[in-house]
Protein backbone atom coordinates (compact mmCIF):
# COMPACT_ATOMS: atom_id res chain seq x y z
CA UNK A 1 0.00 0.00 0.00
CA UNK A 2 1.24 3.55 -0.62
CA UNK A 3 2.14 5.63 2.36
CA UNK A 4 -0.84 7.90 1.74
CA UNK A 5 -3.21 5.10 2.62
CA UNK A 6 -1.49 3.58 5.61
CA UNK A 7 -1.48 3.95 9.33
CA UNK A 8 1.65 4.95 11.15
CA UNK A 9 3.27 2.45 13.50
CA UNK A 10 1.49 3.08 16.81
CA UNK A 11 2.52 0.21 19.02
CA UNK A 12 5.61 -0.51 21.07
CA UNK A 13 5.69 -4.21 21.82
CA UNK A 14 7.59 -4.82 25.01
CA UNK A 15 9.07 -8.20 24.15
CA UNK A 16 12.74 -7.42 23.64
CA UNK A 17 14.77 -5.59 21.04
CA UNK A 18 13.57 -5.77 17.45
CA UNK A 19 15.21 -4.24 14.43
CA UNK A 20 16.80 -7.10 12.54
CA UNK A 21 16.88 -7.54 8.80
CA UNK A 22 16.74 -11.30 9.10
CA UNK A 23 15.80 -13.99 11.59
CA UNK A 24 17.96 -14.60 14.60
CA UNK A 25 17.50 -16.66 17.72
CA UNK A 26 17.91 -15.32 21.22
CA UNK A 27 17.54 -17.09 24.51
CA UNK A 28 14.47 -16.46 26.61
CA UNK A 29 14.91 -14.09 29.52
CA UNK A 30 16.43 -15.46 32.70
CA UNK A 31 13.25 -15.00 34.69
CA UNK A 32 11.32 -17.28 32.33
CA UNK A 33 13.90 -19.87 31.28
CA UNK A 34 14.34 -22.99 33.41
CA UNK A 35 17.34 -22.80 35.76
CA UNK A 36 20.05 -25.40 35.05
CA UNK A 37 20.18 -28.28 37.50
CA UNK A 38 23.32 -28.69 39.60
CA UNK A 39 25.56 -31.49 38.35
CA UNK A 40 25.73 -34.41 40.81
CA UNK A 41 28.01 -36.72 38.83
CA UNK A 42 29.86 -37.04 35.57
CA UNK A 43 26.91 -38.95 34.16
CA UNK A 44 24.29 -36.31 35.01
CA UNK A 45 22.17 -35.22 32.06
CA UNK A 46 22.61 -31.63 30.81
CA UNK A 47 19.87 -29.17 31.74
CA UNK A 48 17.06 -28.72 29.23
CA UNK A 49 17.11 -25.42 27.40
CA UNK A 50 13.98 -23.29 27.61
CA UNK A 51 12.15 -21.64 24.72
CA UNK A 52 14.18 -19.29 22.53
CA UNK A 53 12.88 -16.14 20.89
CA UNK A 54 13.38 -15.69 17.15
CA UNK A 55 13.06 -12.09 15.91
CA UNK A 56 12.52 -10.88 12.36
CA UNK A 57 12.12 -7.44 10.78
CA UNK A 58 11.80 -6.41 7.14
CA UNK A 59 10.28 -3.59 5.10
CA UNK A 60 6.97 -4.24 3.34
CA UNK A 61 3.72 -2.39 2.63
CA UNK A 62 5.44 0.95 3.17
CA UNK A 63 6.19 0.11 6.81
CA UNK A 64 8.22 -2.28 8.96
CA UNK A 65 7.02 -5.82 9.44
CA UNK A 66 8.07 -7.32 12.76
CA UNK A 67 7.62 -10.94 13.79
CA UNK A 68 8.73 -12.54 17.06
CA UNK A 69 8.20 -16.22 17.88
CA UNK A 70 9.12 -18.52 20.74
CA UNK A 71 10.31 -22.00 19.94
CA UNK A 72 8.63 -25.08 21.39
CA UNK A 73 8.89 -28.88 21.28
CA UNK A 74 7.31 -28.97 17.80
CA UNK A 75 9.36 -26.13 16.30
CA UNK A 76 13.04 -25.63 17.04
CA UNK A 77 15.00 -22.51 16.06
CA UNK A 78 15.68 -23.68 12.52
CA UNK A 79 12.06 -24.67 11.89
CA UNK A 80 10.83 -21.43 13.46
CA UNK A 81 13.05 -19.32 11.19
CA UNK A 82 11.71 -21.22 8.17
CA UNK A 83 8.12 -20.67 9.30
CA UNK A 84 8.70 -16.95 9.75
CA UNK A 85 10.15 -16.66 6.25
CA UNK A 86 7.15 -18.54 4.87
CA UNK A 87 4.80 -16.18 6.70
CA UNK A 88 6.64 -13.13 5.37
CA UNK A 89 6.57 -14.51 1.81
CA UNK A 90 2.79 -14.83 2.14
CA UNK A 91 2.60 -11.21 3.26
CA UNK A 92 4.53 -10.10 0.18
CA UNK A 93 2.26 -12.16 -2.09
CA UNK A 94 -0.86 -10.55 -0.63
CA UNK A 95 0.63 -7.07 -0.71
CA UNK A 96 1.13 -7.41 -4.46
CA UNK A 97 -2.45 -8.58 -5.02
CA UNK A 98 -4.20 -6.05 -2.77
CA UNK A 99 -2.30 -2.81 -3.43
CA UNK A 100 -4.14 -0.17 -5.43
CA UNK A 101 -0.75 1.41 -6.15
CA UNK A 102 0.71 -1.53 -8.08
CA UNK A 103 -0.39 -1.40 -11.71
CA UNK A 104 -0.59 -5.17 -12.06
CA UNK A 105 -2.50 -5.86 -8.82
CA UNK A 106 -6.02 -7.24 -8.74
CA UNK A 107 -7.29 -4.03 -7.13
CA UNK A 108 -5.77 -1.98 -9.95
CA UNK A 109 -7.47 -4.31 -12.43
CA UNK A 110 -10.82 -3.53 -10.78
CA UNK A 111 -10.19 0.21 -11.02
CA UNK A 112 -8.87 0.03 -14.57
CA UNK A 113 -11.93 -1.99 -15.58
CA UNK A 114 -14.42 0.43 -14.02
CA UNK A 115 -17.85 -0.09 -15.58
CA UNK A 116 -17.38 -3.83 -16.14
CA UNK A 117 -17.19 -6.82 -13.78
CA UNK A 118 -13.62 -7.98 -13.08
CA UNK A 119 -12.89 -11.50 -11.89
CA UNK A 120 -10.54 -11.64 -8.90
CA UNK A 121 -8.99 -14.21 -6.59
CA UNK A 122 -10.45 -15.37 -3.31
CA UNK A 123 -8.25 -13.02 -1.24
CA UNK A 124 -9.26 -9.83 -3.04
CA UNK A 125 -12.91 -10.85 -3.11
CA UNK A 126 -12.83 -11.56 0.61
CA UNK A 127 -11.23 -8.25 1.55
CA UNK A 128 -13.60 -6.25 -0.67
CA UNK A 129 -16.54 -8.12 0.88
CA UNK A 130 -15.27 -7.32 4.38
CA UNK A 131 -14.94 -3.67 3.37
CA UNK A 132 -18.58 -3.59 2.31
CA UNK A 133 -19.55 -5.24 5.61
CA UNK A 134 -17.64 -2.56 7.52
CA UNK A 135 -19.48 0.14 5.62
CA UNK A 136 -22.84 -1.46 6.31
CA UNK A 137 -22.38 -1.59 10.10
CA UNK A 138 -20.85 1.88 10.47
CA UNK A 139 -23.31 4.25 8.82
CA UNK A 140 -21.02 4.26 5.81
CA UNK A 141 -18.14 5.84 7.73
CA UNK A 142 -15.79 3.13 6.50
CA UNK A 143 -15.88 3.16 2.71
CA UNK A 144 -13.36 1.53 0.38
CA UNK A 145 -14.42 3.89 -2.43
CA UNK A 146 -12.55 6.67 -0.57
CA UNK A 147 -9.87 6.19 -3.21
CA UNK A 148 -12.03 8.33 -5.52
CA UNK A 149 -10.86 11.33 -3.44
CA UNK A 150 -7.21 10.34 -3.28
CA UNK A 151 -5.81 12.94 -5.66
CA UNK A 152 -7.59 15.79 -3.84
CA UNK A 153 -6.10 14.98 -0.44
CA UNK A 154 -2.35 14.41 -0.60
CA UNK A 155 -0.50 13.08 2.42
CA UNK A 156 2.57 10.98 3.07
CA UNK A 157 4.66 10.28 -0.03
CA UNK A 158 2.18 12.24 -2.17
CA UNK A 159 2.26 15.36 0.02
CA UNK A 160 3.04 18.68 -1.63
CA UNK A 161 5.63 21.14 -0.32
CA UNK A 162 2.89 23.72 0.08
CA UNK A 163 -0.28 21.74 0.87
CA UNK A 164 -3.51 23.00 -0.65
CA UNK A 165 -6.89 22.29 0.89
CA UNK A 166 -9.32 21.29 -1.89
CA UNK A 167 -12.36 23.45 -2.40
CA UNK A 168 -15.80 22.29 -1.31
CA UNK A 169 -16.86 22.37 -4.96
CA UNK A 170 -14.05 19.97 -5.90
CA UNK A 171 -14.93 17.64 -3.04
CA UNK A 172 -18.67 17.75 -3.78
CA UNK A 173 -18.06 16.76 -7.41
CA UNK A 174 -16.03 13.71 -6.35
CA UNK A 175 -18.50 12.71 -3.64
CA UNK A 176 -21.02 11.92 -6.38
CA UNK A 177 -18.89 8.87 -7.16
CA UNK A 178 -18.18 7.79 -3.56
CA UNK A 179 -20.24 5.10 -1.85
CA UNK A 180 -19.66 1.42 -1.11
CA UNK A 181 -23.25 0.67 -2.16
CA UNK A 182 -22.24 1.47 -5.74
CA UNK A 183 -20.11 -1.70 -5.87
CA UNK A 184 -21.52 -4.87 -7.39
CA UNK A 185 -20.18 -8.25 -6.26
CA UNK A 186 -21.04 -11.58 -7.85
CA UNK A 187 -20.23 -14.39 -5.43
CA UNK A 188 -20.71 -17.18 -7.98
CA UNK A 189 -18.45 -15.59 -10.59
CA UNK A 190 -16.25 -13.92 -7.96
CA UNK A 191 -16.33 -10.60 -9.78
CA UNK A 192 -16.22 -7.01 -8.56
CA UNK A 193 -17.66 -4.09 -10.50
CA UNK A 194 -17.08 -0.43 -9.72
CA UNK A 195 -18.96 2.17 -11.78
CA UNK A 196 -17.07 4.57 -14.01
CA UNK A 197 -15.69 7.49 -12.03
CA UNK A 198 -15.34 5.40 -8.86
CA UNK A 199 -12.13 3.89 -7.50
CA UNK A 200 -11.54 1.55 -4.59
CA UNK A 201 -8.57 1.33 -2.21
CA UNK A 202 -7.93 -1.30 0.43
CA UNK A 203 -5.29 0.60 2.37
CA UNK A 204 -7.61 0.95 5.35
CA UNK A 205 -8.20 -2.79 5.68
CA UNK A 206 -5.70 -4.91 3.75
CA UNK A 207 -2.87 -4.86 6.30
CA UNK A 208 -5.14 -6.47 8.83
CA UNK A 209 -5.96 -9.27 6.41
CA UNK A 210 -2.26 -9.73 5.64
CA UNK A 211 -1.31 -9.88 9.33
CA UNK A 212 -3.97 -12.55 9.89
CA UNK A 213 -2.62 -14.55 6.94
CA UNK A 214 0.89 -14.51 8.42
CA UNK A 215 -0.50 -15.63 11.77
CA UNK A 216 -2.25 -18.57 10.09
CA UNK A 217 1.01 -19.67 8.50
CA UNK A 218 2.75 -19.61 11.87
CA UNK A 219 -0.05 -21.53 13.57
CA UNK A 220 -0.02 -24.14 10.80
CA UNK A 221 3.73 -24.52 11.34
CA UNK A 222 3.18 -25.47 14.98
CA UNK A 223 4.17 -22.12 16.52
CA UNK A 224 1.86 -21.11 19.35
CA UNK A 225 3.47 -18.06 20.99
CA UNK A 226 4.23 -15.14 18.68
CA UNK A 227 3.29 -11.71 17.46
CA UNK A 228 3.08 -10.29 13.95
CA UNK A 229 3.09 -6.53 13.41
CA UNK A 230 2.81 -4.45 10.24
CA UNK A 231 2.76 -0.77 11.11
CA UNK A 232 -0.25 -0.15 13.35
CA UNK A 233 -1.74 -3.61 12.80
CA UNK A 234 -0.70 -6.35 15.20
CA UNK A 235 -1.75 -9.87 16.23
CA UNK A 236 -0.42 -11.56 19.35
CA UNK A 237 -0.84 -15.29 19.98
CA UNK A 238 -0.23 -17.20 23.19
CA UNK A 239 2.08 -15.84 25.87
CA UNK A 240 5.72 -15.35 26.72
CA UNK A 241 7.58 -18.23 28.42
CA UNK A 242 7.02 -16.78 31.91
CA UNK A 243 3.25 -16.89 31.32
CA UNK A 244 2.83 -13.14 30.93
CA UNK A 245 0.83 -11.69 28.03
CA UNK A 246 2.23 -9.60 25.23
CA UNK A 247 1.98 -5.91 26.15
CA UNK A 248 1.50 -3.12 23.59
CA UNK A 249 1.86 0.60 24.04
CA UNK A 250 -0.64 3.08 22.61
CA UNK A 251 0.89 6.14 20.94
CA UNK A 252 0.24 9.53 22.51
CA UNK A 253 -1.48 11.39 19.61
CA UNK A 254 0.21 14.71 20.39
CA UNK A 255 3.36 13.31 21.98
CA UNK A 256 6.69 12.53 20.36
CA UNK A 257 6.89 9.44 18.17
CA UNK A 258 7.37 6.48 20.49
CA UNK A 259 5.67 8.24 23.42
CA UNK A 260 2.88 6.09 24.89
CA UNK A 261 0.03 7.14 27.16
CA UNK A 262 -1.35 3.63 27.80
CA UNK A 263 -0.46 -0.05 27.59
CA UNK A 264 -2.79 -2.94 26.81
CA UNK A 265 -2.56 -6.70 27.30
CA UNK A 266 -2.71 -8.75 24.13
CA UNK A 267 -3.31 -12.52 24.15
CA UNK A 268 -4.82 -14.21 21.07
CA UNK A 269 -6.13 -10.86 19.91
CA UNK A 270 -5.31 -8.14 17.40
CA UNK A 271 -4.86 -4.37 17.62
CA UNK A 272 -5.19 -1.67 15.02
CA UNK A 273 -4.87 2.08 15.50
CA UNK A 274 -6.14 5.03 13.47
CA UNK A 275 -4.72 8.46 14.36
CA UNK A 276 -4.79 11.98 12.99
CA UNK A 277 -1.05 12.30 13.72
CA UNK A 278 0.10 9.72 11.17
CA UNK A 279 -0.11 11.84 8.02
CA UNK A 280 -1.30 15.41 8.22
CA UNK A 281 -0.56 19.04 7.49
CA UNK A 282 -1.59 22.30 9.15
CA UNK A 283 -3.12 25.05 7.01
CA UNK A 284 -4.77 28.18 8.30
CA UNK A 285 -4.24 27.03 11.87
CA UNK A 286 -6.19 23.80 11.30
CA UNK A 287 -4.97 20.20 11.16
CA UNK A 288 -5.91 18.26 8.01
CA UNK A 289 -5.22 14.52 8.12
CA UNK A 290 -5.66 11.37 6.05
CA UNK A 291 -8.76 9.90 7.74
CA UNK A 292 -11.46 11.28 5.48
CA UNK A 293 -15.14 11.14 6.43
CA UNK A 294 -16.75 9.72 3.26
CA UNK A 295 -20.00 11.50 4.12
CA UNK A 296 -18.40 14.95 3.84
CA UNK A 297 -15.20 14.36 1.88
CA UNK A 298 -13.17 16.19 4.55
CA UNK A 299 -11.01 14.92 7.43
CA UNK A 300 -12.98 13.58 10.39
CA UNK A 301 -12.95 15.77 13.47
CA UNK A 302 -14.40 13.78 16.40
CA UNK A 303 -11.26 11.89 17.47
CA UNK A 304 -7.48 12.10 17.74
CA UNK A 305 -6.80 8.38 17.90
CA UNK A 306 -8.65 5.08 18.12
CA UNK A 307 -7.09 1.74 19.03
CA UNK A 308 -9.32 -1.28 18.37
CA UNK A 309 -8.79 -4.66 20.05
CA UNK A 310 -10.47 -7.53 18.19
CA UNK A 311 -10.28 -11.31 17.70
CA UNK A 312 -8.59 -10.84 14.31
CA UNK A 313 -6.55 -8.11 12.68
CA UNK A 314 -8.91 -7.76 9.71
CA UNK A 315 -11.83 -6.78 11.94
CA UNK A 316 -9.67 -4.41 13.99
CA UNK A 317 -8.37 -2.75 10.83
CA UNK A 318 -11.84 -2.49 9.30
CA UNK A 319 -13.39 -0.89 12.37
CA UNK A 320 -10.82 1.59 13.69
CA UNK A 321 -11.37 4.23 11.00
CA UNK A 322 -15.14 3.95 11.39
CA UNK A 323 -14.95 4.48 15.14
CA UNK A 324 -12.56 7.40 14.62
CA UNK A 325 -15.05 9.07 12.27
CA UNK A 326 -18.16 8.29 14.33
CA UNK A 327 -16.65 9.66 17.54
CA UNK A 328 -16.66 8.11 21.00
CA UNK A 329 -20.37 7.78 21.74
CA UNK A 330 -21.50 6.20 18.48
CA UNK A 331 -18.14 4.51 18.06
CA UNK A 332 -18.36 2.70 21.39
CA UNK A 333 -21.87 1.49 20.56
CA UNK A 334 -20.46 -0.04 17.40
CA UNK A 335 -17.58 -1.61 19.34
CA UNK A 336 -19.87 -3.16 21.96
CA UNK A 337 -22.02 -4.69 19.19
CA UNK A 338 -19.05 -6.76 17.95
CA UNK A 339 -18.15 -9.89 19.89
CA UNK A 340 -14.74 -9.89 21.57
CA UNK A 341 -13.99 -6.32 20.48
CA UNK A 342 -12.90 -3.28 22.50
CA UNK A 343 -11.45 0.18 21.96
CA UNK A 344 -9.44 2.99 23.51
CA UNK A 345 -10.40 6.39 22.11
CA UNK A 346 -8.80 9.80 22.52
CA UNK A 347 -11.51 12.24 21.44
CA UNK A 348 -11.20 15.72 19.96
CA UNK A 349 -11.04 17.28 23.45
CA UNK A 350 -8.23 14.88 24.51
CA UNK A 351 -10.53 12.84 26.77
CA UNK A 352 -9.76 9.09 26.97
CA UNK A 353 -12.62 6.60 26.55
CA UNK A 354 -12.20 2.88 27.31
CA UNK A 355 -14.79 0.31 26.23
CA UNK A 356 -16.21 -2.19 28.72
CA UNK A 357 -14.31 -5.23 27.41
CA UNK A 358 -10.96 -3.48 27.79
CA UNK A 359 -11.43 -2.37 31.37
CA UNK A 360 -8.83 -4.22 33.41
CA UNK A 361 -6.72 -4.86 30.31
CA UNK A 362 -5.69 -1.22 29.77
CA UNK A 363 -3.36 0.73 32.05
CA UNK A 364 -3.28 4.49 31.55
CA UNK A 365 0.29 5.69 32.12
CA UNK A 366 -0.40 9.42 31.83
CA UNK A 367 -2.92 11.82 30.28
CA UNK A 368 -2.39 12.24 26.52
CA UNK A 369 -0.48 15.38 25.58
CA UNK A 370 -2.75 18.25 24.51
CA UNK A 371 -2.24 20.47 21.48
CA UNK A 372 -3.47 21.29 17.97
Amino acid sequence: MAESSRKLLTFCVFVGVLGLSSCRASSASNDSAPKPAAATSASAKPAQRGPSKVDFEQAAMGTRVQIACYTNERSDESATRAAIQKAFDEMLRLEHILSEWKNDSEVSAINQGAGSPVRVGIDTFGVVSKGIWAGSISEGTFDITFQTLSDLWKFGDAAEKEPRVPSRAQVSERLKHVGYRKLELDTNQRTVLVPKGTQIGLGGIAKGYIVDAAARVLHQSGITDFFVQAGGDLFGAGRKPDGSPWISGVQDPRGAHGSYFAVIELTDHAFSTAGDYARFYVAGGKRYHHIIDPRTGFPASESRSVTVWAPDALTADAVDDAVFILGPEKGLKLIESLEGTGAVIVDKTNKVWVSERLKGKVRILKPPTDGL
